[in-house]
């Protein structure tokens, strides 16, 4: 997998609730590298670089390079702050990585075949019970989203985190809990408003059945 993202930042020797309010004042994000066996790093980021970088899914599934103050270190998205009304981020974690060491990282999904699953063209509905999962590997291996084809599912059926194909060298840390944790991916069920309307009609048919049988009563 290839390191596709770059960030540049500043080592912060200034740490507080004070000079955090600095940073964000001045469209700054503060963070953190830590792992790998090495002391954490704090550091700053600016804002608008680091929303930008955000727009990209595969960001959070990738390897990074991170510039800190021209010494570079490899690291992963671990964890990411908010602010709760505003479109700001407030913190960023990261976790550095060595290349023979395993990871775990949340990748997403991309589900395929959607358009021309049997159970879709039938009128079911898609619910997507995930939309990412672990993944435990070596970072070289990492990728950058998993795929799910469901284009043979038919109304009623389902996929689990048994039936994800898998690439080489990834797996799903969940499932060594046991078959408990075959948890439920996606699903294809019928659509309530058209059973709604199918039953809807079956009533209205049975009454008319009903009232055209005591219409005959009468008349003998």
């Amino acid at each position: 997998m290839s390191t596709g993202f770059e960030l540049v930042a500043e080592a912060r020797a200034e740490l507080g609730k004070a000079a955090v309010r600095r940073l964000r004042k001045n469209n700054k994000v503060p963070a953190v590298v830590y792992g790998a066996g090495s002391e954490p790093v704090s550091i700053t980021l600016a804002q608008d670089k680091l929303q930008h970088s955000l727009e990209n899914e595969a960001f959070f599934s990738h390897i990074l390079s991170i510039d800190i103050d021209g010494k570079k270190e490899k690291a992963v998205l671990k964890d990411l702050q908010r602010h709760p009304s505003k479109p700001v981020i407030m913190h960023a974690d990261f976790l550095r990585v060595m290349m023979d060491e395993e990871i775990r990282l949340h990748v997403p999904l991309h589900f395929l075949g959607e358009d021309v699953a049997p159970g879709v063209k039938a009128g079911g509905v898609v619910t997507h019970h995930m939309v990412d999962v672990e993944v435990a590997c070596l970072p070289g291996a990492l990728p950058e989203f998993i795929s799910v084809d469901i284009s043979g599912l038919e109304i009623g059926d389902s996929l689990h985190l048994t039936d994800i194909q898998l690439p080489e060298g990834v797996v799903l840390p969940v499932l060594a809990q046991g078959e408990d944790h075959d948890h439920q991916v996606v699903s294809v069920q019928a659509n309530r408003v058209t059973v709604e309307d199918e039953e809807g009609a079956d009533e209205a048919a049975e009454g008319e059945e009903a009232s055209a049988e005591g219409g005959e009563s009468d008349g003998e």
